[in-house]
């Protein structure tokens, strides 16, 4: 059988383990997952999902990135990504020094045509072409917002800072992450949007919900629907309150209330037979698929891994659909597959998302823990499954 390196998710949980100066079964005891489960992760005979991952760094009280290893910085140098995060770093620092005396910004129109590319960029999982051109573009709408501030200037900013988040996110560095979406905040203020306020506290429940910290995660998604509650209901509202609820679903999952993720799917279904398809709106991809797509996440994070795959059997993406919301969904599918034994399946479906959006694949956890799992489930290791765990280092 192929062996693992020490560097990975189950060696790390170890080694954490043994600095909290827990056994095994200490430690068992405090997560809801068996001992054994535990000791074949630890091994890396078995994957560590996001639901275990999440459920040991609440326990021993450390970010969830200290056991995934992210950021990937080896692979990042390789893919020469590294060296673009230090720009968005910088442009993020710039959001209180006033117009910049040395630049002359494009034309308003020009700015906020350029932000919508950028999300649109990030939703076809570009984010090389994304991240180059986004520090440029945050330094020329802070300067053209603070000489003329406008309501459509200050929603462009936040609109690059969301796409700031989305690319530090996607790169495992969550602590950028967390300043773009707290410049995020300060921009929608100035906008006096709603909805991009909204939109900025869904995000940060993800952040929570992918920390295992659901009831934080929960509170930020009521605050979401708050900021909405006396705002004209329009396309943009209904949108942003579905992909709430949406939200809602996958937190709900990961805390195993059924209750909760059938409510929250059903309102949020109901949100999406109003608007259709609005993945135009704040570039969130809301609309039927997308309910249907987080149906299938739903099921995931609840471990019905036979149910996912019926479901994810049945649907049928649209030609539209956004490239980094197919390989997310195809990332589910793979997992799904993985832990029901079919894992001729689950390698082709990460080869899919693979061919897809590569940058997203190489860098998300999900599928590297995947892929993982599927060397160690391996008697011999396939050239293809071979080329895969070479490909993200392992």
């Amino acid at each position: 059988m192929p062996s693992l390196d020490e560097n990975h998710t189950g060696a790390r949980i170890k080694q954490q383990r043994r600095i909290a100066h827990l056994t095994q079964r200490e430690l068992a005891a405090i997560i809801p997952y068996s001992y054994s489960l535990l000791n074949q992760v630890e091994c890396g005979a078995r994957a560590a999902t996001p639901d275990f991952v999440a459920a040991v760094a609440a326990a021993l009280r450390i970010d969830v990135t200290v056991l995934t290893g992210q950021p990937y910085v080896t692979e990042l140098q390789q893919d020469r990504l590294s060296a673009l995060v230090r720009p968005i770093r910088e442009s993020l620092d710039l959001y209180d020094l006033g117009a910049d005396p040395g630049l002359e910004p494009r034309p308003a129109a020009q700015l906020v045509v350029d932000a919508a590319g950028l999300c649109q960029a990030v939703r076809a999982a570009h984010l090389r072409k994304a991240a180059e051109k986004l520090p440029g573009l945050i330094a020329e709408i802070t300067s053209a917002a603070w000489r003329t501030p406008t309501t459509e200037l200050w929603q462009a900013l936040a609109s690059t800072y969301r796409t700031a988040h989305d690319i530090a996110v996607k790169l495992g560095y969550f602590d950028l992450s967390s300043v773009a979406l707290d410049r995020m905040a300060w921009a929608a203020d100035r906008a006096s949007d709603a909805s991009l306020a909204a939109v900025r506290q869904y995000m940060r429940a993800l952040v929570y919900f992918r920390e295992g910290e659901y009831t934080i995660g929960q509170r930020l998604i009521r605050a979401g629907h708050g900021l909405l509650q006396g705002e004209a209901p329009t396309r943009v509202t209904t949108a942003v309150t579905g992909q709430l609820h949406l939200g809602a679903t996958v937190i709900a999952a990961r805390a195993r209330d059924q209750h909760a993720v059938d409510t929250h799917l059903e309102q949020a279904g109901d949100c999406a037979a109003r608007v259709g398809d609005a993945s135009d709106v704040h570039w969130m991809s809301f609309g039927p698929t997308n309910v249907k797509l987080h149906r299938v996440s739903a099921a995931v994070e609840m471990r019905e891994y036979d149910d996912a795959i019926g479901q994810a059997r049945a649907l049928r993406l649209p030609a539209g659909l956004a490239t980094s919301r197919r390989a997310h969904f195809l990332i589910d599918r793979a997992r799904s597959e993985m832990e029901t034994g079919r894992t001729a399946a689950a390698l082709a479906t990460l080869v899919e998302a693979r061919r897809a959006a590569p940058e997203q694949t190489r860098y998300h956890p999900g599928a590297r823990e995947t892929i993982s799992g599927l060397v160690h489930m391996a008697r011999s290791t396939p050239e293809t499954l071979g080329h895969m765990a070479a490909w993200i280092g392992l």
